[in-house]
């Protein structure tokens, strides 16, 4: 949520002499989107941030996708994603395309070295466990239910408290920041909007390095990866303010938004992109109204292909999809309740389903690593009953 904010110690003007207590000069460096007309903030490092030892090239990163073939509603199980490795080194792509990428994560180790990715937003939806993300804007906790927002450019490692942890993690070369909607003229949320400024965390403690050595950072750019090595900490800032810093958010801390007759998915909106949204569905009040149905009708994603990663509790429109499942509604064709559903959320007062969802505005496409994991009846479940 971009407001202003600041950490550690920083001049009283920018672009000013900024010296250490031996004299020198802490190295600035204005780290912003969108050339100088987007968001950005001001870092004061104790080295060159342009300091690098030696450069390797490590490999494309480009996901290989299969053929979509015939049109059909599909779901796939992460349960038994085979656990092991660090954030990055567990993560695997199931679907995407050229606005956005769709991931699973199950690491069981802290990252021994440090990540930038130069290319592309990521919000990293904490499903299980708990750790530290480190930034050069400082120590940013994280836990079940929080999505952890990281902007292009930000150098983090993540170190995990717990034996194992599992994240959804999505991936885009825009912004991923919250809907205009529900904010004013000047960037403010709304009263109307479900969350306010303070329900966002921004790193809480910063830790200024100032090691010299041998440091790795694996940097992501034009769909490569780089190997970087680094003479001194890559963490070594001593201040900073802006716009632009990493921040989590709890699913929990999610207001939903409820009526008399069932409420379209906006207003289950959390994040916008160029070309997707992410929603959060959480635990509420079904309608009011004495005729109404809770269950969603159904409908067309005509423009839009929609993602559902299942997190907790009975999603009481779907039969058959279990916790850590993802479903894809592609545009094309329509979907809803399957049979039975609709009747049997008559006369229910509350979910207490949590999950979170993307729609895109272009098609997805599925990653050869998702095939394994796809629950192929799917398509056939709408078939069950006598098709009323």
């Amino acid at each position: 949520m971009p407001y202003y904010h600041k950490m550690g110690e920083i001049p009283h003007k920018r672009h000013t002499q900024f010296r250490k207590p031996d004299g020198k000069l802490y190295r600035e460096e204005v780290m912003g989107l969108e050339g100088f007309s987007g968001i950005q903030s001001i870092l004061y490092h104790h080295f060159l941030p342009p300091r690098i030892v030696e450069t390797e090239y490590l490999g494309d990163t480009k996901v290989e996708y299969l053929p979509y073939g015939a049109i059909r509603h599909r779901a796939f199980q992460t349960k038994t994603f085979e656990a092991g490795g660090d954030a990055l080194a567990s993560r695997k792509v199931l679907m995407g395309n050229s606005d956005v990428t769709l991931s699973v994560a199950r690491p069981t180790e802290s990252m021994g070295y440090f990540y930038r990715n130069a290319q592309a937003f990521e919000v990293w939806y904490t499903h299980e466990g708990e750790g530290v993300l480190e930034t050069q804007f400082g120590n940013l906790s994280f836990s079940g239910g929080d999505y952890l927002v990281i902007p292009f450019g930000t150098t983090w490692r993540m170190k995990l408290n717990s034996s194992e942890a599992r994240f959804f993690v999505i991936e885009s070369p825009s912004q991923i920041v919250p809907p205009r909607r529900y904010r004013n003229e000047y960037g403010q949320l709304l009263e109307h909007a479900p969350y306010c400024e303070r329900d966002f965390r921004a790193p809480e403690e910063l830790v200024t390095h100032t090691d010299k050595g041998e440091f790795e950072v694996r940097v992501k750019v034009r769909d490569g990866l780089s190997r970087h090595i680094l003479d001194h900490h890559p963490l070594d800032v001593i201040g900073w303010d802006g716009y632009l810093f990493p921040y989590a958010f709890s699913i929990h801390d999610f207001e939903p938004i409820t009526g008399r007759i069932h409420q379209p998915p906006p207003v289950h909106q959390t994040f916008q992109a160029d070309a997707f949204v992410v929603c959060s569905f959480v635990p509420r009040l079904f309608d009011y109204h004495p005729q109404g149905i809770p269950a969603p009708y159904n409908h067309s994603n005509v423009n839009s292909d929609e993602v559902i990663y299942y997190c907790d509790g009975n999603f009481m429109s779907r039969k058959g999809i279990d916790r850590y499942d993802l479903t894809l509604h592609p545009s094309g064709i329509p979907h809803g309740p399957q049979p039975g559903a609709t009747e049997a959320s008559i006369g229910a007062k509350e979910t207490l389903e949590l999950a979170v969802m993307v729609d895109t505005f272009r098609p997805l496409d599925i990653a050869k690593d998702a095939i394994d994991f796809e629950k192929t009846g799917y398509q056939s479940s709408w078939m069950e009953g006598d098709g009323e």
